[in-house]
């Protein structure tokens, strides 16, 4: 294998385990198409690296199995768009006019936001906005996808916006209250649905989901 072809695997590892949580060394060799013995050459370099972490877990009277997932510093890799600048930045605001104060700042930044959103998918079915939403989320550096669920009693089509990483994870932990601000502004988003959080980075989950459906 060549190292383009080292390169490319190790980096679409990472993403199944950023999008998935974790995975053990049979499923990733399956999922990629790769030898078991490849895939844990992989694994050990990236391990090596940082960028990857295990645990032993048990299951029934065999040998226990490793669980891969990502480190944080393999987390770090994917995109951020704030980082410690805006971490600190917030910080001396805190000391400059007061938290309340700060809290106003981040809640009218969210308002635009919600805003410059609808202005950008406009009209269109529920599927429609949905899916513009998730494009652009993507452009802001989420790796956010579209999740289909079946349709209720009711046959209204429900649906999860999963977002396997958090472009501005430094500032919502330490600032936590900015995943509220996100909530409410889907919320403004799309006004005719309910919006509710499935799923919280922040909680040591391995993405953040947001269940959709019609009022």
């Amino acid at each position: 294998m060549n190292t383009t072809q080292t390169v490319s695997t190790k980096q679409d590892i990472l993403n199944y385990l950023l999008k998935f949580g974790q995975a053990t060394a049979q499923t990733l060799a399956e999922t990629l198409e790769i030898s078991p013995q490849a895939i844990r050459r992989h694994l050990k370099d990236l391990e090596t690296e940082g960028l990857i972490e295990h645990q032993s877990v048990q299951n029934g009277m065999g040998r226990p199995q490793y669980v891969y997932g990502l480190s944080r510093q393999g987390r770090e890799r994917y995109p951020h768009r704030y980082g410690e600048f805006a971490v600190s930045f917030l910080d001396t605001l805190v000391e400059t006019v007061g938290e309340k104060q700060v809290g106003e700042v981040l809640r009218k930044q969210w308002q635009r936001k919600a805003k410059e959103y609808r202005d950008r998918i406009g009209v269109g079915s529920l599927k429609e906005r949905v899916a513009k939403l998730v494009q652009l989320r993507q452009e802001e550096g989420y790796m956010a996808e579209l999740l289909l669920m079946e349709k209720n009693h009711t046959q209204q089509q429900k649906y999860i916006l999963a977002e396997h990483n958090c472009a501005i994870s430094e500032v919502a932990e330490s600032y936590p209250s900015v995943c509220g601000h996100e909530l409410e502004m889907f919320s403004a988003v799309l006004p005719d649905c309910i919006i509710e959080r499935t799923h919280w980075i922040n909680n040591g989950e391995h993405r953040c989901g947001y269940l959709i459906q019609p009022r």
